[in-house]
């Protein structure tokens, strides 16, 4: 890889990972908002509205600097990635413009009225916003999804003078690869929020502050966290991973550390992969499991890197390799952990369990991290394509950048990254401090 394209993929990466920890939490939030509104409205106890009004205001503020960071994002097209922006614009400019001209605009609207407009509109129409909310919120993240699912598995398109152009726009959007990253993407922002929601309530039991609030918050994040937990495992990371050992089975290869092509094929619990020598080391191996996640029976061969040419080999093995098994790993840890829970829960015991409380309440990071290790898997497995299959990542980049250039701007963001994330942060913990307001 070059210096100016490393450099190019490294920005990116590194803004668009810093700018999806907030857009996954106000996603998981809008719905944790709708269903205590819902609730709210059917039992007629003002607790839901107390809760629900306490994660608006933790959504406005997440939201902002959501916002805030995702700008530099659009310009990046345009400066770091102009040859990719010229080749595939005319297929990835309609999702990105209908994110921003409808699901934007629709979700800002609603959470002004959310946030200042609960008096006037009554309790109703009230609940009414936060469905909107909850609708432009997941109606942008299905139209960023769609875009990468392009990257992904393009479809509705034809080559017209060597750029990309759209055929059918119902192909494009409605792209099988882009229903199932969809559907795990928003089980994945789901399982954030119930964590983030569960963790609050786990704090204020520690310490004995809101005791309501902090039994309504620690029920509704276990519940939520049980369902998405086991959802994103089971069917939606069950489907991913059969959308990528049928269309980019060489990513699929590079993800277990599998060299060489046989039926069995094995889950690796852990393991060191070794390119050079190209080997997995010290592996724990589960025989027969991939083949049959990938392909429903366990004696289906699994094809190995030694199956593809080494030029189309995702280019960090490695970092792929680490953030699959990242990703699924914690995404089990999750399961357990929230299943102790409404275990505890069911058994009317959880709120004097005090090890399990800390650990929920520790635990709230984790997802952040599952989910960006989630996207790492996505980009670095689409490598070395830009667009599978069509466009090469290293004929995307804009030459007229240098490396001095964008190592100036990407420390410039992190400086600034710095000075929100510590505001963020600042603004949340005083919130959550403060507590509900009844």
């Amino acid at each position: 890889m070059d210096g100016l394209l490393f450099w190019h993929r490294l920005q990116f990466g590194f803004t668009a990972t810093f700018h999806y920890l907030f857009p996954q939490l106000t996603m998981g939030l809008a719905l944790v908002i709708v269903l205590l509104k819902g609730l709210a409205l059917w039992k007629q106890e003002p607790r839901f509205h107390t809760a629900a009004r306490f994660w608006i205001r933790i959504f406005g503020l997440t939201f902002a600097v959501g916002v805030v960071t995702g700008i530099p994002l659009e310009f990046q097209f345009g400066t770091n990635w102009a040859r990719f922006s010229r080749d595939a614009g005319g297929v990835v400019g309609q999702t990105l413009a209908m994110e921003g001209m409808f699901a934007f605009f629709l979700e800002s609207t609603f959470l002004g009225l959310l946030v200042f407009g609960e008096r006037k509109l009554g309790e109703r129409m009230h609940a009414l916003a936060a469905v909107a909310l909850f609708l432009g919120s997941w109606l942008s993240g299905y139209f960023i999804v769609a875009t990468n699912a392009f990257m992904q598995h393009p479809v509705g398109y034809q080559a017209v003078g060597g750029a990309l152009q759209l055929s059918s726009f119902a192909a494009f959007v409605f792209n099988p690869w882009a229903l199932v990253q969809y559907a795990h993407t928003m089980t994945g922002a789901v399982v954030t929020g119930a964590f983030v929601v569960a963790a609050v309530g786990a704090f204020w039991t520690l310490q004995g502050l809101h005791p309501g609030q902090a039994r309504l918050n620690l029920r509704l994040g276990v519940a939520l966290g049980l369902v998405a937990s086991l959802a994103a495992a089971f069917p939606t990371g069950d489907q991913q991973g059969k959308l990528v050992a049928r269309h980019q089975p060489v990513a699929l290869a590079a993800m277990e550390g599998r060299w060489h092509s046989g039926p069995y094929a094995e889950v690796n619990l852990i393991g060191q992969p070794d390119v050079r020598n190209q080997r997995l080391e010290n592996p724990v191996p589960l025989p027969g499991i991939l083949s049959f996640i990938a392909y429903g029976s366990f004696s289906s061969d699994v094809r190995g890197l030694d199956a593809f040419p080494p030029d189309q080999w995702p280019t960090n093995i490695e970092l792929l390799y680490y953030g699959f098994h990242i990703m699924v790993g914690l995404g089990t840890l999750f399961i357990a952990l929230m299943g102790l829970s409404a275990l505890l829960l069911w058994r009317g015991i959880l709120d004097h369990a005090r090890p399990v409380l800390w650990c929920l309440m520790l635990a709230f990071p984790f997802p952040f991290i599952a989910n960006s290790a989630g996207w790492m898997v996505a980009e670095l497995g689409r490598q070395p394509w830009l667009v599978f299959g069509l466009l090469r990542t290293a004929d995307g980049t804009s030459h007229l950048v240098h490396p001095g250039q964008t190592i100036f701007t990407a420390l410039g963001f992190a400086g600034l990254y710095l000075v929100l994330g510590l505001l963020y942060l600042f603004l949340v913990s005083r919130e959550v401090a403060h507590g509900p307001k009844e």
